[in-house]
């Protein structure tokens, strides 16, 4: 009787400690869907657009679309550079082209390293540098003018800009559906790891929560209640966390079709804060 007292709780901690080595190993392929194929093109929703090929700091190839704004749009003079989620690749996200044309926003949409016509391998540093570098291609190599780029990112895109809007101050963020940490993730996800020990094992960490703070452009933050995914409370902590200025947006229906499912109501809470935001920055901007 003394023995199985010892062994079972020795063999939970084992139990425990496999499952963590198990979860430390596999969390790439946890946090990282690539989609190599491109299914699709703008060209097959009607869009016009240019394929860019670009290079991070480290070297590595990557590749994206630039969509040119509709002429005579709401939004016309505004770009928009879209950093999307863990899942597929850029040719998944043509509706939300489509959407921000007829906004007559301009999009450039890119894939990390590992995703489509990307080369290398996903990380969330390397994922911090492809932003890093579609940035600079829009402001180095077509001239846009920062505070003229509104940051806009889904799910784990939503990480990966809020990084981007912190170092390099763009005209306005947008961070849709997105979570406060991976750490945060993991334990609403695997509950019998507290958060303090998934902190010290992952190491993909996008702990947006902590930067959130440093922002200082206009702020606009969206989710939906519905969310299957991504709880709601860390849609509403990054909110709350968030300087001023800041909007917020309740969406309808689950975590990958929410942005559609809200509508209407979607396309001019987007419109009207571009537009107010923008509209702040040049005014701040003028001599």
């Amino acid at each position: 009787m003394g023995r199985k007292v010892i062994w079972i709780p020795l063999a939970v901690v084992g139990l425990y400690l496999v499952s963590g080595l198990v979860l430390y190993f596999m969390q790439t392929n946890l946090v990282y869907h690539p989609g190599r194929e491109l299914a699709a093109t703008p060209a097959d929703v009607g869009l016009a657009y240019t394929e860019v090929n670009f290079t991070a700091r480290d070297g590595t190839s990557l590749h994206g679309w630039h969509v040119e704004g509709k002429q005579g749009g709401k939004l016309s003079g505004v770009t928009a550079l879209f950093c999307h989620g863990n899942a597929g690749n850029i040719s998944h996200r043509l509706e939300t082209l489509r959407l921000g044309h007829d906004l007559g926003l301009s999009l450039f949409i890119f894939d990390y390293r590992g995703y489509g016509q990307s080369s290398g391998a996903p990380s969330e540093k390397g994922t911090q540098l492809d932003a890093h570098a579609a940035w600079d291609w829009l402001v180095n190599e077509q001239g846009v003018r920062p505070e003229r780029i509104v940051i806009w990112g889904r799910s784990l895109g939503g990480a990966v800009a809020a990084q981007l809007a912190v170092d390099v101050d763009p005209g306005a963020l947008i961070v849709e559906s997105s979570f406060t940490s991976v750490a945060a993730m993991g334990a609403a996800q695997y509950p019998i790891f507290p958060k303090f020990f998934l902190r010290r094992l992952v190491t993909h960490r996008y702990e947006t929560i902590s930067i959130i703070d440093d922002m200082s452009c206009p702020l606009l933050v969206a989710h939906s209640p519905d969310d299957e995914m991504i709880p709601y409370a860390m849609g509403r902590e990054l909110y709350e966390a968030a300087p001023e200025p800041k909007a917020w947006l309740e969406m309808a229906g689950g975590h990958n079709e929410g942005w559609q499912m809200t509508g209407g109501r979607y396309v001019s809470a987007i419109q009207e804060f571009i537009s107010e935001a923008i509209g702040e920055a040049n005014a701040q901007s003028e001599p």
